[in-house]
């Protein structure tokens, strides 16, 4: 989950290097690192632990800075820890012990142990714990017979895993080589630079090209030029990429964090995703034909993706009457899944770069079936891999914490799942209808909630922001609603939380419950309200503290039950989740910002995860 910057050129490029760093830094916050080829062809590395902004610090107080600000070739990269802990000499760009090569790595090398001691017993010193100094070492060694593109493609021939990366060498100061294996890593061209990157948004806007590499493939860039070999040495054609569908940069405005910011453009978010009319950007590029064919549809996704993917299975079911799977992608892909030919498997990434999710996508390929993504990001690696793709258009989201990305899944997925049902002819046109104008008021509807949700929350915050752990419940449609909020909690609160069927609770969760226990119910209407009341009497029956977020006009159904309540406007009861999870968004932020934490960067996380 680290991300890489590379550029060759004839500008200065150290700025260069940092701009996208910090473009690229939700990718990675324990550490950053540049190493810069200096004039003299002497490779210069500074690293820092922390962020972009120590790693400036860092640079502006180096006794080489003036060598540093005229370096024409450099690699950076931002680091989110796997293998050795967070320290500035696990931190990259990482060197072999004759300083030889410099390499930035994202993903990681399954068989490094095996290689790293067959290195020391060659000779070798390590002077990092990351599983990433065995490539530097391996590419400069190769260096001994080959020049710097074939020793990294003699040394790709002997990693196992699923990387990218990127290397440079003061003995070859004009040039840059880089190469993936299911990791993400793509070219941009300008005018007399170019510039290699985990993703286009860690690349300059004033690009005249890009292109994405394949697995395997090598690419050497030098200022004017880019060669590209397949993993046999011999040339590729690569994939281009559209410059025009990159997502815009987020801006904070005047709110406190990134998380808060996004939590509010939800509105904005939803139109513009909605913004094709009902049936939903992208839906006519779909295969209709397989779909109203399909026997049935497996949805795989991890995180916040994996609880959109639940609310679209009662979506897809209800109103497309299609039978629907959902699992967790990493779990999904190393199990007997019995996907055959003609079965239909929906990848959902924010990023487009999850790791399990798109290996889960390339397993239900191999097995014959019709893949498609529904993601955030054009160009991404799973767009890649599907042979049709659903784009929302949230926007960027620097927030770890999936907020507008959620929001925008569920109602693409609606859209999706109201198309099929037209054409499946499972909805009435009534009802079709009644479902388009629906979803059309869907921005109006997360405003209308946040508006609503935001002193009740604020008060709230405020009497259980101490508190040492909390439970959610729902039932239905309210249960991923359930599931997304506790996941918010302990993303960006750190407070253990869990989340659970309302129906489950007497199997086991109800043993945790104590005098004044917060809990947290989502109360949307549903055809199980009146039973979910049942589950809440018994909450507060053993004293737990009961908040419950209640649809405007069916709120008399659960008022009597609960201790305080946060009321969100009507619409399908199937569409609930999304105003339903904007009063739960808010109260993550706000018992974050209580506790002095930083919602937009909780410890141990990062946005994108591009390693099993």
């Amino acid at each position: 989950m680290c991300g890489i910057v590379g550029y060759v050129g004839q500008r200065p490029c150290s700025e260069l290097l940092l701009g996208g760093l910090e473009r690229l830094e939700h990718r990675g916050y324990d550490s950053a690192g540049v190493a810069l080829l200096a004039a003299d062809s002497t490779a210069l590395r500074v690293r820092a632990v922390g962020g972009i902004a120590q790693l400036r610090e860092t640079l502006q107080r180096h006794p080489q800075r003036a060598a540093l600000r005229t370096a024409r070739t450099g690699i950076g990269h931002t680091r989110w820890a796997t293998h050795g802990r967070v320290s500035e000499d696990n931190a990259h760009p990482l060197t072999d012990d004759r300083g030889r090569v410099q390499i930035v790595l994202n993903g990681i090398v399954e068989n490094h142990a095996e290689l790293r001691a067959r290195l020391i017993a060659e000779g070798a010193a390590f002077a990092s714990e990351t599983d990433a100094e065995v490539v530097a070492h391996l590419v400069a060694r190769a260096l001994d017979h080959d020049g710097l593109a074939e020793a990294v493609r003699r040394s790709l021939a002997t990693l196992r895993g699923h990387f990218a990366f990127v290397v440079a060498s003061p003995e070859q100061p004009d040039t840059l080589v880089g190469t993936r294996r299911a990791c993400p890593l793509v070219i941009g061209h300008g005018e007399g630079e170019r510039y290699l990157g985990s993703a286009l948004v860690g690349l300059p806007d004033a690009l005249t090209g890009a292109q994405a590499l394949d697995d395997d493939e090598v690419a050497t860039l030098e200022a004017d030029a880019v060669r590209v070999l397949d993993r046999g040495g011999r040339p590729a054609r690569t994939r281009r990429l559209a410059l025009g569908a990159r997502i815009e940069q987020a801006t904070l405005g005047t709110h406190e964090s990134f998380t808060l910011a996004e939590i509010a453009e939800q509105p904005r978010a939803l139109r513009r995703t909605l913004r094709a009319a009902p049936s939903g950007p992208g839906l006519d590029e779909l295969p209709w034909v397989q779909l109203c064919a399909a026997r049935r549809l497996t949805i795989v996704a991890c995180g916040t993706s994996y609880h959109a993917g639940l609310v679209g299975r009662l979506l897809l079911e209800r109103w497309a009457g299609l039978r629907v799977e959902v699992d967790i992608a990493s779990e999904w892909r190393y199990r007997d899944p019995a996907i055959a030919p003609g079965d239909l498997v929906l990848g959902i990434t924010q990023s487009g770069e999850t790791a399990d999710t798109i290996g889960a996508l390339r397993t239900a390929r191999a097995s014959g079936a019709n893949v498609l993504a529904l993601t955030n990001v054009p160009g991404s690696q799973v767009t890649r891999e599907a042979s049709a793709v659903l784009l929302t258009d949230a926007g960027a989201e620097v927030g770890v914490a999936a907020t507008k990305t959620f929001v925008t899944q569920v109602a693409l997925l609606a859209a999706l799942a109201r198309q099929l049902g037209i054409a499946r002819g499972t909805l009435p046109d009534a009802e079709a209808e009644r479902l388009g104008d629906e979803l059309q008021r869907l921005p109006a509807v997360a405003e209308a909630a946040r508006a609503a949700a935001e002193q009740p929350i604020a008060r709230a915050a405020e009497r259980w922001g101490r508190a040492p752990f909390f439970l959610f419940l729902g039932r239905h449609v309210g249960l991923p609603v359930a599931l997304e909020g506790a996941l918010k909690l302990k993303e960006i609160a750190y407070i253990p939380s869990d989340a659970y069927a309302a129906g489950e609770m007497k199997h086991g969760p109800i043993a945790l419950l104590g005098e004044g226990t917060p809990v947290v119910c989502v109360a949307t209407q549903s055809p199980v309200l009146d039973k979910l009341r049942s589950n809440v009497a018994e909450v507060r029956a053993r004293g737990a503290h009961v908040l419950a977020i209640a649809t405007e006009g069916a709120a008399g159904v659960i008022a009597d039950e609960a201790d305080e309540l946060v009321l969100v406007p009507p619409t399908d009861p199937l569409l609930s989740p999304i105003p339903a999870v904007v009063p739960l968004q808010l109260l993550a932020h706000a018992i974050s910002s209580a506790r002095g934490l930083d919602p937009d960067r909780p410890r141990n996380l990062a946005k994108t995860v591009t390693v099993e």
